[in-house]
């Protein structure tokens, strides 16, 4: 009697049994969904110019940031397209690798590969593109595309201090010049832009002219630290409302040389130092003009900067003293995540995860993306 009582409770036990464990099964299955949903580790790649980049972020933490330059520009005074694009080829697995090992991540504990889709060297986006889909293929991963603009808003997110939304976002490079607002994390509009050049172009090329190598605009801030700013004046651009152009300035400046040249050959030389502090000034007080404008408009205090010309000294310190006069709480990223880098894909890469947000496998590059462009 005992042992068919005892048979009859297994028996009941046992279905029980299974009930309970196919339930734990999952809620364990829910729990590490969520904890990747929560925690994501994705793989960065960045290869929109001339600088071949990878990072790997785990859990909105940037681990890494690997970036292999291209000399191979330097003798011809500016960026060749087809040999940046060779140059990513030869470098990206490299990198890849490295950022790979470096993180301590292998292939099977990243949940998503990310990539810059644009703007861009259509040559160069391709590279980057090609890797990355097919690595994604290869392991069965999501892809999540970037643009190159807003993965440099979201780069003041990488480290504390981290500003609050909505703030104004100056990026400046040798591609853009833009007014961005930004919402949130992936809501960004541009409410002012150059109508031509970038600044970062009208640094490079004032360089040249002044027989400096490139890139010169690192230069132009380096000489500017010793010159009296005050020593040459440059006619102003007019240009209504939060719109840029910066390619008079570099037309006046052709001139100016010429003029100055013709009353004493080597008057760059003599001057070089006051030259690069008078034409930084007035590039400068282009951008704050529009960027105060912006401000004064939006009644805004959170202002950011970003883009390479972010690591300019004479900009740092314009917007140290505007903060201080307007009552401005200023957010400038660290050196290497003002330049382009993977570190900034990477981090807007986990905001894209967290909303769900990736992209089909024939994804394809968009030179020339704008902010707030998903691209289909």
């Amino acid at each position: 009697m005992k042992k068919e009582k005892a048979k009859k409770t297994r028996e009941t036990y046992v279905p029980y049994k299974k009930i309970f464990l196919s339930q734990n099964k999952i809620r364990f299955l829910i729990t590490c969904s969520f904890m990747v949903q929560q925690l994501p580790t994705i793989l960065a790649i960045e290869s929109s110019c001339d600088e071949t980049s990878a990072s790997v972020i785990r859990a909105g933490k940037v681990l890494n940031n690997v970036i292999a330059s291209q000399a191979v520009h330097h003798q011809h005074g500016g960026v060749v397209p087809e040999l940046a694009s060779r140059a990513h080829q030869q470098n990206i697995w490299q990198v890849v690798n490295d950022a790979m090992q470096q993180a301590g991540i292998k292939n099977d504990e990243l949940n998503a590969i990310a990539f810059t889709r644009g703007p861009g060297l259509m040559g160069s986006l391709l590279v980057g593109v090609s890797f990355a889909k097919g690595m994604a293929l290869a392991l069965d991963l999501p892809l999540i595309d970037l643009n190159h603009m807003e993965a440099h808003v979201l780069a003041h997110f990488i480290h504390e201090p981290k500003p609050q939304f909505p703030f104004l976002c100056l990026t400046v490079s040798g591609g853009h010049t833009q007014i961005v607002f930004v919402n949130d994390y992936l809501t960004m509009n541009v409410i002012g832009e150059t109508q031509d050049d970038a600044v970062g172009e009208a640094f490079d090329k004032a360089a040249k002219m002044m027989g400096l190598p490139y890139p010169g605009g690192p230069l132009i801030d380096k000489f500017a630290q010793d010159g009296n700013p005050n020593a040459f004046r440059f006619s102003q651009t007019v240009m209504p409302d939060l719109s840029f152009s910066f390619s008079g300035i570099k037309t006046a400046f052709l001139y100016f040389l010429r003029d100055r040249k013709k009353e004493d050959e080597k008057f760059v030389e003599k001057n070089l130092n006051d030259i690069c502090a008078s034409l930084q000034r007035h590039l400068v007080q282009m951008l704050l003009q529009k960027l105060k404008l912006a401000a004064q408009q939006t009644r805004i205090k959170e202002i950011a900067i970003a883009g390479g010309v972010a690591a300019n000294s004479g900009l740092r310190n314009a917007m140290d003293q505007a903060a201080q006069e307007l009552n401005w709480k200023i957010f400038i990223p660290e050196f290497q995540y003002c330049t382009d880098n993977a570190a900034m894909i990477a981090m807007a890469a986990h905001y894209k995860f967290l909303a769900g947000k990736f992209c089909r496998l024939d994804v394809a590059p968009i030179p020339n993306m704008s902010v707030g462009d998903s691209g289909f």
